[in-house]
């Protein structure tokens, strides 16, 4: 999605939220001196004509015991719970608002980390980027300095506008139920979630109605 197009959705989601586009900004700014990105091509051997899987953080995800052979994408909590079964992702989209030390785990163990800016997890980009390697940093609003925006809001649907983005063969989501906060969040306000997640969801139907790729549930 070119930013352009995304454009639109970010302008409907700083109104809908009273999100400050200048923070937005600030964010990119701090990550952009704080990390140094890997260059593109490694993320898209990841992907690119692969089956991909995203794992999501929602109340089905712990229902998830069969994990088939794909490229796998977390999406911040449930990376979490994909450590506890064994599993470490090829990458992980997150906006550190997940177990820190199993984000590290995951970095340490090879996956790449799609860091993404925002104006509400400054603190936690000061905190934290700069400790992992094998990064691409991400962002909502216009891409800055070495920030890239491959469009989406939330973690789980930015890492499906990822895979979408680097043409992947077929996306099939779990734990993706939009429905209810599932513990892997660790979500503090639920109330903001559920409606993050209404966001996500329509995202990602948005991806669905434009049909360049086949995105089903596992």
């Amino acid at each position: 999605m070119d930013y352009a197009e995304w454009r639109i959705f970010y302008e409907d989601i700083l109104r809908d939220f009273g999100f400050s586009e200048e923070n937005d900004i600030k964010a990119v700014r701090i990550l952009n001196d704080l990390v140094e990105p890997l260059p593109l091509e490694v993320l898209e051997e990841k992907i690119a004509d692969k089956r991909v899987c995203i794992y999501g953080s929602g109340q089905s995800l712990e229902k998830v015991e069969d994990f088939p052979r794909c490229a796998k994408i977390a999406a911040d909590g449930a990376t979490t719970y994909l450590l506890g079964k064994g599993i470490v992702p090829e990458v992980v989209v997150t906006d550190l608002d997940g177990m820190i030390e199993d984000l590290y785990k995951a970095n340490g163990e090879g996956s790449i980390m799609v860091i993404h800016a925002h104006g509400d997890n400054l603190d936690k980009i000061k905190a934290y980027a700069r400790e992992f390697t094998r990064v691409i940093p991400t962002c909502q609003c216009k891409p800055l300095g070495n920030l890239q925006n491959f469009g989406g809001f939330t973690d789980g649907d930015r890492a499906v506008f990822l895979a979408v983005h680097f043409k992947a063969r077929e996306i099939v989501l779990y734990g993706m139920d939009f429905e209810g906060v599932g513990k892997y969040s660790f979500s503090k306000d639920t109330s903001i979630k559920r409606k993050k997640l209404k966001w996500g969801k329509r995202l990602i139907d948005y991806l669905r109605q434009k049909g360049d790729i086949k995105i089903t549930e596992g």
